[in-house]
């Protein structure tokens, strides 16, 4: 039988079934919109072969989406790196003794956060341009993507510094061992496994922002999908069904990839558990021997 928890009761029969009448209700529900969503597309046409015959043909995808896929995922590549670096150093910045430190670190880290990303994007570019900068689309997106998730991956970091008991670095202290040599050693690589399914969704986040890059008419996957592929074959709708499926495809495979890093680093925080176990054991009874 289902044990209760300490979270919540095990349901009772009632209970369970009351669950699947829902499950159930709301199963049709999803399939009527489903239905009713076909039926009006269907009403407009937009299944017609022709419309969708593009995207049976290589140079579509060679020439058009393709290479917008690969500046979607070079940008994110390269803000996700940046951003996380902006996040680690501003992140214990803020958990700095020192008032000099703390206080610019978290007007900084407020100041982006506020901000909306498709601004930072904006002003990037053309706030660059009346500097005399020469700015290109691709690091005016770098530029947003990094401040904008950076602030917030730092929030993440002192939050997940913070979550380690106080016992462990009262420990690092007590056997001599300095702040930044705490900080690296105990803190942050306990940090980092509680830390990381934020980390990936916000990096989910970050991928799915690069589309914000129309402001500056990148050309990523969605300026590819949804502006040029339907101004040369005028089937706006499919286009915008392929690009939603291949960004659905990229978020699945990142969230696949948080899944396994989650199992593994907790299987690894067990393994120390289970070899020393053998070992108290044996004290244990040499001792009452």
């Amino acid at each position: 039988m289902t044990q209760a928890t300490v979270l919540y009761d095990a349901p009772g029969p009632r209970s369970r079934m009351r669950n699947n009448v829902l499950t159930l209700a709301f199963g049709v529900v999803l399939l009527l919109v489903a239905y009713v969503v076909w039926a009006k597309f269907d009403a407009k046409g937009q299944w017609d072969g022709k419309l969708w015959r593009p995207f049976i043909q290589a140079d579509t995808w060679t020439e058009l989406i393709l290479p917008g896929l690969r500046n979607t995922l070079s940008a994110a590549a390269v803000a996700a790196v940046l951003a996380l670096v902006f996040g680690a150093v501003f992140g214990i910045a803020r958990l700095s003794d020192h008032r000099w430190v703390r206080v610019p670190a978290g007007v900084v880290v407020e100041l982006f956060r506020a901000i909306p990303l498709l601004m930072l994007i904006f002003f990037a570019q053309y706030g660059g341009s009346l500097a005399g900068l020469i700015v290109t689309e691709f690091t005016a997106v770098v530029f947003g993507l990094t401040l904008y998730n950076g602030s917030v991956l730092a929030e993440i970091v002192r939050a997940g510094i913070r979550a380690v008991p106080r016992g462990q670095s009262e420990a690092g202290y007590a056997t001599g061992l300095r702040k930044n040599q705490v900080m690296r050693l105990i803190l942050l690589p306990q940090a980092v496994t509680a830390m990381l399914p934020a980390i990936i969704s916000q990096l989910v986040v970050l991928l799915k922002d690069t589309a914000l890059g129309f402001v500056v008419a990148y050309a990523d996957l969605l300026n590819a999908g949804a502006r040029v592929v339907p101004a040369n074959f005028f089937n706006l709708i499919p286009s915008v069904i392929v690009v939603a499926a291949l960004y659905i495809a990229i978020n699945l495979a990142l969230g696949y990839l948080a899944t396994r890093l989650e199992r593994r680093s907790r299987r690894s925080r067990k393994a120390p558990a289970a070899i020393a176990a053998p070992g108290i054991a044996g004290d244990e009874v040499a001792v009452a021997r």
